[in-house]
């Protein structure tokens, strides 16, 4: 057949084994692990996933090596755990059973150890270890390692990875980039010490050497060994990517593949995982540039997950492989979906960082946008229900195209009716913020997904009682969604008061100076644009901080990005009423002031349509109601309930 993608698509030789695309599963952090440190039956089902769907590769994540100097919640293998090395076997066959390579990170997190670690307690009581005394910028306390240390270190790589071959891995990466151990040893930064492991760079790579031939020498020529490493650190005193390539070119000749990323954990989390702040694709650059100067496979990978994106690095030269982590977990079908030539179904990760923040919330792992990540093992199929029914659902919005797309995979009669001209809902506002473009062709994706799978769309049909009577539906599914909340205080004649709808859908402008009142996710992200669009923005929050709602990993990215513009933030003022002048506020100290402003947008949130959604509770046999119309939440928790609506009908 001829493919839409036929660079993408290409298979490629990675050592002696052959890679059946370009599309590899980045590593990414097990999703239940044993007190012992052994994958549990989610971790299985999680990599299974990504395997099945088409991944090339797909690299479990991580393996800490040496425990005793990097005490972590995350994997460790040892034959003193019984039953430890048959859970790593059972992983490893999971991701070969379906025609993926089966590869393990191996990694010391070094001076942040513990990062991951739900237990602060216990994570500010672990000892850090680096390449030289110090302090973190945290104020904890890092002590250099020991030669003896090292060594230690050095072997415990080795017999790491033959464990992992014994288990039935075929290749392993070792993490030397993003401040874990190794990169701290290669960083000019991080490495202070005056012996053989520090100074010029033939001493700091000298770590890396040693890991890397003890590797070899432990699982044989025939075991490919990919090396992550950052291509440039990316902050003052880090090495820049003219020493990337200096340190690929050192290494170059100990590994089969380069897998190129950026950063480092302490000065750039939205650096290393691009945030939705940052282009697709990002660094990639890094990747080409060492690709220009190294004889072996090069592999990019940051916020990758658009097929043709990929498909123009990969023709282009700029990398041999495509590695995506975000990617595979909002849609694991990606690669099948490109290899068949169905890339517009692919669902697109949205870049808000819901996967990340639940980590070190919950030690699980949950995806807006794919609601069976991390519960796999449950069934990644769509089973066809028992007997067909008559599914109405009333509302276009992601919840209820998630909801219909599902019902009509079951093999039920869908229906969906949505009283706009349009699908999509509150999604077709965020199209007027460039960064948040993807969750704006979320819902082009979601109706496409729609209409394949058989889907009938009504448009500019409202669903009530009587229509319900009329439809006779056996389930309905409510997703009516939610509306913009009104300007709970006084607005004087003249005044312009407008809503975030109004705003974004209707086109309203703003005039040169504006007040946004909401300080939550939705007026933080509306000022920032606003200010970037050339206006005066003041953002008023009655609260202490802004953007409580935003989620642990985003909303010190968006603090940041708010941070880097000429705003007007006042936390802690109550708007008063808004007047011919302005917004007329209290502060917590009970003073008054009045803040200037053409206009007012209205960002005090959405309020669900109650009253509706309420009306339909009788409208057939089984009801459901999801998404803002039950309570104005997120996108993850519409998704979710959305899905699983659709499979009790």
């Amino acid at each position: 057949m001829k493919r839409d993608y036929p660079h993408l698509c290409k298979p490629i030789r990675i050592g002696r084994l052959t890679f059946r695309n370009r599309m590899c599963s980045a590593p990414m952090g097990a999703t239940d692990i044993t007190a012992d440190g052994s994958p549990g039956p989610r971790t299985l089902g999680f990599y299974e996933a990504r395997a099945k769907g088409g991944a090339a590769c797909v690299t479990v994540s991580e393996l800490v090596v040496h425990p005793d100097t990097d005490g972590s919640q995350m994997l460790h293998l040892s034959l003193a755990n019984p039953g430890q090395l048959g859970a790593f076997a059972y992983v490893a066959d999971a991701i070969k059973r379906h025609g993926a390579v089966a590869s393990i990170e191996l990694s010391h997190s070094g001076q942040y150890a513990g990062t991951y670690m739900v237990d602060k307690k216990s994570k500010g009581e672990l000892c850090q270890w680096g390449p030289s005394d110090g302090v973190r910028p945290d104020g904890i306390p890092v002590k250099a390692l020991a030669h003896e240390q090292i060594d230690d270190i050095v072997a415990a790589y080795a017999d790491a990875a033959a464990l992992a071959k014994r288990a039935g891995f075929q290749m392993c990466m070792v993490h030397a980039g993003h401040g874990w151990l190794i990169n701290q040893f290669l960083s000019p930064w991080f490495n202070k010490r005056d012996d053989e492991y520090g100074g010029p760079l033939e001493n700091r790579v000298r770590l890396a050497r040693r890991v890397l031939e003890a590797v070899r020498e432990a699982c044989g020529p025939d075991f490919p060994i990919e090396l992550r490493m950052s291509g440039s650190e990316l902050f003052d005193g880090g090495y820049d990517v003219e020493e990337g390539v200096r340190i690929a070119q050192a290494l170059e000749d100990c590994v089969d593949l380069l897998h190129v990323s950026a950063g480092s954990y302490q000065f750039g989390f939205s650096v290393t995982h691009p945030s939705m702040f940052r282009e697709h694709g990002c660094n990639v650059h890094l990747a080409a540039e060492i690709k220009k100067h190294v004889s072996i496979p090069v592999a990019c990978v940051g916020g990758l997950s658009d097929p043709e994106q990929m498909e123009a690095i990969v023709a282009g030269g700029d990398a041999d492989i495509c590695v995506m982590a975000r990617g595979l977990l909002a849609d694991p079908e990606l690669p099948n979906k490109v290899m068949a030539n169905r890339a517009d179904e692919v669902v697109h990760c949205l870049r808000c960082f819901v996967c990340m923040a639940e980590r070190p919330v919950t030690q699980t792992r949950r995806c807006a946008v794919n609601p069976r990540i991390g519960r796999e093992f449950e069934g990644l199929e769509v089973v066809p229900a028992a007997a067909s029914k008559r599914v109405l659902v009333a509302g276009g919005g992601i919840a209820g195209m998630v909801a219909a797309r599902v019902a009509a995979l079951r093999g039920h009669d869908v229906t969906l009716c949505e009283a706009a001209g349009h699908l999509g809902g509150i999604l077709r506002a965020e199209r007027a913020l460039p960064f948040k473009l993807d969750m704006y062709r979320l819902g082009e994706t979601y109706e496409t997904l729609c209409r394949k799978a058989g889907v009938r769309i009504v448009l500019n049909q409202p669903v009530d009682a009587a229509f319900c009577d009329a439809f006779k539906p056996d389930a309905l599914v409510v997703a009516v969604g939610s509306e913009p909340i009104a300007l709970p205080i006084p607005v004087e004649e003249g005044a312009r008061v407008v809503s975030i709808d109004e705003l974004y859908l209707d086109g309203a402008e703003p005039g040169p100076e504006v007040a946004v009142i909401g300080g939550g996710l939705t007026g933080c992200e509306c000022a920032l644009q606003l200010a970037r669009t050339g206006h005066a923005v003041h953002l008023v929050e009655m609260r202490d901080e802004l953007a409580p709602d935003a989620n642990i990993r985003h909303r010190p990215i968006l603090l940041a990005e708010l941070e880097g513009e000429d705003i007007d933030v006042l936390c802690g003022a109550a708007a008063q009423a808004v007047t011919s002048e302005g917004v007329r506020v209290r502060t917590a100290a009970g003073e008054e002031r009045t803040v200037p402003c053409t206009t007012v947008v209205c960002a005090v949130g959405q309020r669900s349509r109650t009253e509706l959604a309420d009306s339909l509770r009788d409208g057939a046999p089984f009801v459901r109601i999801v998404g803002d119309a039950l309570r104005p939440a997120n996108i993850t928790l519409a998704v979710y309930e959305a899905f699983h609506a659709a499979l009790d009908v």
